[in-house]
């Protein structure tokens, strides 16, 4: 009888103290928000694909398998995301209103409590302030899980990003985490990036577009070209994807389209561009952030762009939709 009360004294320990070994959980309540559903991915492998976290009564819960430390990220109704900072056998609550997502709270790990404290930091920052704080983060915990997400989000994936910037901070984060793969990835996609910056020539790449068929640089060597990335999960990236085909049926074959899809399901690919009636070419490899494509043209993330004019020449990186649109209009009016 005293080997049984122990026994489950121990189990009640364990659940309290975490997630099972080699899971890592989390679990919460967002006020405002009665049912809905989240996507979360992971940018590191802690996991491939994407999974829904589902809500009702305003309740989630979410687990996942977990061998070594990583990012989550959590792409809510809205659409904006959140990163959530995963470690193998511990479990986290994420609490706050969906009113203000900026604002929540996740507990349950020292990272965590550092993204917190960050958010907390810019809730009210400008765009340069907020740029300004994550450099000086990065600075001061070259260590940590929350700087490589910081790195990524401002310096890498960035409108107008400062690979300058970006190549000093990487170096800082690796010579601190030196065994971190993601981070000898931004280093070869700052260095692709840099190799396909403005004044650029195409670069040189094969792979194979939704169909099978074989696509290169020839693909669309002597036309204007936008390449850009997108997946089912991120409105932003399928609203330029839709507002580009809706271009190229007003150019027609003087414009040529490059998506590079980050879903890790072709099939899922293929249910979206079904209805799909101009010439886009779509690359769609399942390997999500992990493509060689994506890293052939520097990209290190869902919803950036490369234009490119007829002379096989970079003009912009990462536009915004307007811009494209006016870009666009100036080269092939």
């Amino acid at each position: 009888m005293k080997r049984l009360i122990y026994i489950l004294t121990l189990a009640l320990v364990l659940v309290a103290c975490g997630s099972r070994r080699g899971y890592f959980s989390l679990e919460g309540r967002l006020l405002n928000l009665n049912q809905g559903e989240f996507y979360v991915y992971s940018p590191d492998g802690v996991f491939d694909g994407v999974d829904t976290i589902k809500v009702e009564g305003g309740r989630f819960a979410y687990e996942t398998p977990c061998k070594e430390e990583g990012t989550l990220v959590i792409v809510f109704p809205n659409y904006s995301e959140q990163p959530v900072f995963a470690e193998p056998g511990k479990s986290v609550t994420v609490k706050g209103s969906a009113s203000h997502l900026k604002e929540i709270e996740i507990e349950g790990t020292d990272e965590n409590k550092l993204m917190n404290a960050f958010r907390k930091q810019i809730s009210q920052a400008s765009p340069p302030e907020e740029l300004k704080y994550a450099e000086q983060f990065i600075k001061n915990n070259p260590e940590s899980a929350v700087s490589v997400y910081l790195l990524r989000k401002y310096f890498i994936i960035a409108e107008n990003a400062d690979l300058g910037k970006a190549d000093n901070l990487i170096a800082i984060v690796y010579k601190a985490q030196p065994k971190n793969g993601n981070v000898a990835r931004m280093l070869r996609y700052v260095k692709a990036a840099k190799q396909c910056a403005v004044g650029a020539g195409i670069p040189s790449f094969t792979a194979q577009d939704i169909n099978g068929k074989a696509v290169s640089a020839a693909s669309f060597r002597g036309k204007v070209a936008v390449v850009y990335t997108w997946a089912n999960w991120n409105y932003e990236s399928r609203n330029m994807r839709d507002r580009l085909r809706r271009l190229k049926e007003e150019y027609g074959d003087r414009l040529a389209l490059i998506g590079i899809n980050l879903d890790p399901s072709r099939e899922a690919c293929m249910r979206s561009l079904r209805n799909d009636s101009t010439s886009t070419i779509t690359v769609c490899d399942q390997m999500m952030f992990d493509s060689p494509v994506l890293e052939r043209f520097g990209f290190g993330g869902i919803s950036e762009n490369i234009l490119f004019n007829a002379q096989g020449r970079v003009i912009e990186r990462n536009l915004a939709l307007e811009d494209i649109e006016s870009k666009l209009k100036t080269l092939l009016n």
